[in-house]
């Protein structure tokens, strides 16, 4: 058992990116790791380049979620334009880019997740360089603008982030947060709840019990910022149907 601080992320729309090919930019089901260190970052005020800062914080934290609805895709088609590539001419505004004389369409397609609801427990490793109080403050007075993986996309609820006494991560991941609506039910019935809750975690596979886990390699451990570079790391996976975490709080 260890503390844990938890708290929540709902909005109608988030994306959580995924390697991207050619012009598609696909969304995973949940917040990504990348995702929820950018979110931590921004809180606590890490600019993009602070590498050291940025670095220490991806070694401090583990990051563990719960998904209480699933969310539904949405596509949104592009279409932009850019000038032509010209290594004697460098656009440092996007007036200067549409001021070019020539310019060509780029098509591309961005996914995101609708009215997803999640909850987020993170701990600490062994060479933590934050404690979770300081992360608490952070997230509840943050000093950049809170996104869930992409500037369009805001916060439409509270993070309502809490410090818990030593648990285990199941009862981390199961803290209760008030409905968005009226009740729970009525949070179910407009979100789409399909009966189901899933956690996603790192560490022991074994940390929910002994049940059936599905374990996948995503890559989304951030390796470097300037290059958009991330490496895969072990991601465990369980899906439960919702009356069973009811029967078991």
């Amino acid at each position: 058992m260890k503390p844990y601080l938890v708290f929540r992320l709902y909005g109608p729309m988030a994306s959580w990116g995924l390697p991207a090919v050619g012009g598609d930019r696909q969304t995973a089901a949940s917040p990504t790791r990348s995702a929820i260190l950018g979110l931590l970052g921004a809180a606590l005020g890490v600019k993009r380049e602070n590498k050291e800062e940025l670095q220490a914080l991806q070694d401090s934290v583990l990051v563990a979620i719960k998904q209480t609805v699933p969310s539904t895709l949405m596509r949104d088609y592009h279409t932009t334009q850019v000038p032509s590539s010209n290594n004697k001419v460098v656009h440092h505004t996007r007036k200067s880019e549409l001021s070019a004389a020539k310019l060509n369409t780029i098509l591309s397609g961005r996914d995101y997740r609708c009215d997803g609801l999640w909850v987020v427990a993170i701990s600490l490793t062994e060479q933590a360089a934050f404690s979770l109080e300081n992360l608490q403050a952070a997230l509840l007075k943050p000093v950049y603008p809170l996104s869930l993986g992409r500037k369009s996309c805001p916060l439409a609820v509270p993070l309502m982030p809490k410090v818990l006494a030593p648990c285990m991560l199941k009862e981390a991941l199961d803290t209760e947060f008030p409905a968005l609506t009226h009740s729970d039910k009525t949070d179910d019935f407009w979100l789409g709840s399909d009966g189901w809750v899933t956690y996603f975690w790192q560490g022991d596979k074994n940390e929910m019990g002994e049940q059936s886990v599905l374990t996948t390699h995503p890559w989304d451990e951030p390796v470097s910022r300037e290059r958009w570079q991330f490496k895969q790391r072990s991601m465990h996976q369980l899906s439960l149907p919702e009356r069973t975490r009811g029967e078991e709080q």
